[in-house]
């Protein structure tokens, strides 16, 4: 069932995507079909990255620990290295490797919830005090989280940080514990986001609330918030026009550059537009089912190790897809948050099948030791009866 669900997301980020992409396309490109073509590499990709952690034996990560330290420690790597980059509208998040694009950030919420895991499984009863359950797992997502809140990536700093927190309330981590690098977390989160102009404007387009300024620093503050707002009302025009049947396939008119980012971060809006609340209510609900049925895996999963590491997966989507929505529906700030499965781009799409293909291996394992259990019940029954 949850492959299925997974199929269906993606099966409908490629036909809004075919849609979506084209204007873009040709302006950047000359090629109405440019990220349709890339968008397919990318799938197959991710479609070989989902297999090969599906095969993978998830123990791995704990039994060999040093697969997980060099995870970790590979991808904290690029994040250092991606500030040698030039900064793209005003932050540092890619390393551009000829015409691929890799974004670190995306793998660092998969390393951050593969170290968490193993680090609390491992732990075992000793998650209750204070230096094994709280500070040591606190300063692997803090590590984590600064060079990315440095490009600065609030979006992924958000995902991060929630999912590492998550896995150890899930551990049994004493909220008490937890309390003092929650606040810390929020004072470095809010001075960041303070001290941004671009972030803050966002806030004031989105609140409504403006600063105490005036003369030049009002006019420069009101142009900055009206860019901020733009796009949230692009993509609230784009779902109003949909209705409820929708203007067809490839009939948007948002998509024609009214939308800058209609193949990226707002794709959910020229999906509602062009095939109605049919599509945004059958989103939402694959979303849901999503998350629910890993929730179930992670239940039956035969360890702890596989509880955590399915849940931090599957929270790592479902957050993203439900921040994203959010946005698109203006109901939360305006954040470049892309939505799994649908958005264009390759190291999402990688990212999104290394989660799905992790809760697979998981899943799977379970199903067989289920499997070999109920088989060795039904030999001791058969030879308690012949006897």
């Amino acid at each position: 069932m949850l492959g299925l669900v997974v199929a269906a997301l993606v099966a409908l980020g490629l036909v809004v995507l075919s849609s979506a992409g084209g204007a873009n396309a040709v302006r950047l490109h000359g090629d109405q079909y440019f990220f349709m073509k890339r968008q397919f590499l990318y799938l197959g990709a991710g479609l070989l990255v989902a297999i090969f952690m599906a095969a993978f034996d998830y123990r791995r990560w704990k039994d060999n620990w040093i697969f997980s330290v060099l995870f970790y420690v590979a991808v904290f790597a690029l994040l250092i290295f991606v500030f040698k980059f030039k900064a793209v509208n005003g932050s540092q998040r890619w390393i551009k490797l000829g015409p691929v694009n890799i974004q670190p950030s995306e793998f660092a919420k998969l390393a951050t919830v593969i170290i968490v895991s193993v680090f609390l499984d491992k732990a075992s009863w000793r998650v209750e005090l204070f230096a094994r359950g709280a500070f040591w797992p606190a300063v692997f997502i803090g590590l984590m989280a600064l060079p990315i809140i440095l490009e600065p990536d609030f979006g992924s700093t958000m995902v991060v940080v929630a999912a590492g927190f998550l896995i150890m309330i899930v551990a049994g981590v004493r909220i008490l514990h937890l309390v003092p690098f929650a606040i810390l977390g929020a004072g470095v989160f809010a001075y960041k986001v303070g001290t941004n102009a671009n972030r803050m404007a966002r806030l004031f387009a989105f609140t409504g609330w403006q600063p105490a300024v005036s003369g030049e620093a009002a006019k420069t503050v009101d142009a900055a918030a009206e860019r901020a707002a733009y796009q949230a009302r692009m993509s609230l025009v784009a779902i109003q026009r949909g209705g409820l049947k929708g203007v067809g396939l490839g009939n948007s008119m948002q998509k024609q550059y009214y939308l800058p980012e209609a193949h990226t971060d707002f794709i959910f809006a020229i999906g509602a537009e062009e095939f109605g609340l049919g599509f945004s209510l059958a989103v939402i609900l694959l979303f849901v089912a999503f998350f629910a049925l890993s929730v179930y895996i992670a239940a039956h999963a035969r360890d702890r190790l596989g509880k955590f590491l399915v849940l931090g997966m599957a929270f790592v989507i479902f957050f993203q897809a439900a921040f994203n929505l959010g946005v698109v529906c203006e109901a939360l700030p305006t954040k470049g948050m892309a939505l799994p499965f649908f958005s264009y781009g390759g190291t999402n799409m990688i990212s999104a099948f290394f989660a799905v293909g992790t809760i697979f291996s998981v899943g799977i394992r379970a199903l067989a030791e289920e499997d070999t259990s109920a088989k060795r019940l039904r030999e001791a029954i058969a030879k308690r009866n012949r006897r």
